[in-house]
């Protein structure tokens, strides 16, 4: 198998050569060499590049999420942050990318809708349309298949940057479907140019190739997380642990005052296909209930195909709430820039699932109500599919 990186060189060459040239990168572009994209640019295409640009947890991955990032230099070669201190360091400024006349994006994307990489290079082509650089898009496969699709959209309204377009929760496409979607669905017409992989197939995870998983984020560590973290991720919109902290973020969730006992026995009766739970006590390291001892839950999926990562997620904040309705509270303060929205309203897509959990509907009901919606974008994303 090669990813976009992979045939960069012997494909694409005359794209970038002899053109001043950025890269969108983090830690996770490699090749198969585990040669990082900036040094295959330099040493092997004798390539330009005259600015790097590092997405949300910075161009060397340290920075935990929602941390702000500053700009500086790597080898001498400026580095804008497009994860600041407010809404607008998200994009990239005209300035940055007047004189760039090809911006190479090379990174990793984890398979959710919340995972913001896919709307930092949506934002890079927005600004280059305006400058006219060229965008080339370096294709890396769907760590968590891309056949599998759950999930509602972003409703209007719910806008932010864990949902800037009307993407289904589990989208089952690679970061190079999605930059051609972006650019015909949501006029962010740049010059785009997709180099694609060869040798992957839809139902593949990351796991079963010989292509390297670097961790393109602090939190996202193996495989094992990206599976779960379509529906784990939700835990964030609430006051419980989502295990960061841990060596298990999004496979442990809890907070100080679950039984684990009983949390896991809860879960047990939804009979969700695919998973198990166990019981255990975890103690973060740092953010939520730091330093405090935990009871909770550790997922284990036990059959990716019949898994479904959304579902088990809505069951884990559905246990909670219903075990513990006085303990349990939605997060209140501010999230990926927005504090008028709840963050779990910005991760659901809606308000509909917070009310639903309030209301005590059923995880059938919830199921349920998703699929018209999923229906949809799976009209909309057969345009877009590279791979079979």
């Amino acid at each position: 198998m090669q990813i976009g990186l992979d045939r960069l060189l012997r494909f694409h060459r005359k794209c970038f050569q002899g053109k001043r040239v950025a890269l969108l990168a983090h830690p996770s572009s490699v090749d198969k060499h585990l040669r990082h994209a900036l040094e295959v640019l330099q040493e092997e295409a004798s390539a330009r590049v005259v600015a790097l640009f590092g997405p949300e947890h910075g161009i060397h991955g340290q920075a935990q999420d929602m941390e702000s990032v500053v700009g500086s230099t790597y080898r001498g070669i400026p580095v804008y942050s497009l994860y600041g201190h407010d809404e607008a360091s998200l994009k990239p400024t005209r300035e940055s990318l007047k004189d760039v006349e090809v911006l190479i994006c090379d990174l990793q994307d984890v398979g959710a809708r919340y995972y913001t990489f896919i709307y930092t290079i949506a934002f890079c082509m927005e600004v280059a349309k305006e400058t006219g650089t060229k965008v080339l898009v370096l294709d890396r496969p769907n760590p968590i298949n891309g056949h599998q699709v759950e999930g509602n959209l972003v409703a209007p309204g719910f806008r932010s940057f864990v949902g800037w377009f009307p993407l289904a929760v589990r989208h089952g496409m690679t970061v190079g479907e999605l930059a051609q979607m972006f650019r015909h669905e949501f006029d962010l017409k740049c010059d785009l140019e997709v180099v694609t992989m060869k040798g992957w197939h839809r139902r593949r995870y990351m796991d079963e190739l010989d292509t390297p998983w670097v961790l393109p984020s602090p939190n996202m560590p193996t495989v094992d997380t990206a599976v779960v973290y379509p529906g784990m991720c939700l835990i964030e919109g609430t006051e419980l642990s989502e295990g960061r902290g841990t060596t298990r973020p999004f496979e442990f969730f809890g907070a100080p005052y679950v039984d684990p006992e009983a949390l896991a026995r809860r879960l047990r009766e939804f009979r969700l296909p695919g998973v198990r739970f166990r019981p255990i006590y975890f103690k973060p390291g740092f953010q939520k209930h730091a330093g405090q001892t935990c009871g909770g839950a550790q997922l284990h999926v036990t059959r990716r195909k019949a898994f479904k990562a959304l579902l088990t997620g809505v069951a884990a904040l559905k246990a909670v709430h219903d075990l513990y309705p006085k303990e349990f509270q939605f997060r209140h303060r501010a999230y990926e820039f927005v504090d008028k929205i709840p963050a779990i309203d910005l991760l659901a897509g809606n308000a509909k699932l917070r009310t639903q959990l309030e209301t005590g509907a059923s995880l059938k009901e919830i199921e349920g109500s998703w699929e018209d919606e999923r229906q949809a974008f799976l009209e909309t994303r057969k345009k877009y599919l590279l791979y079979t």
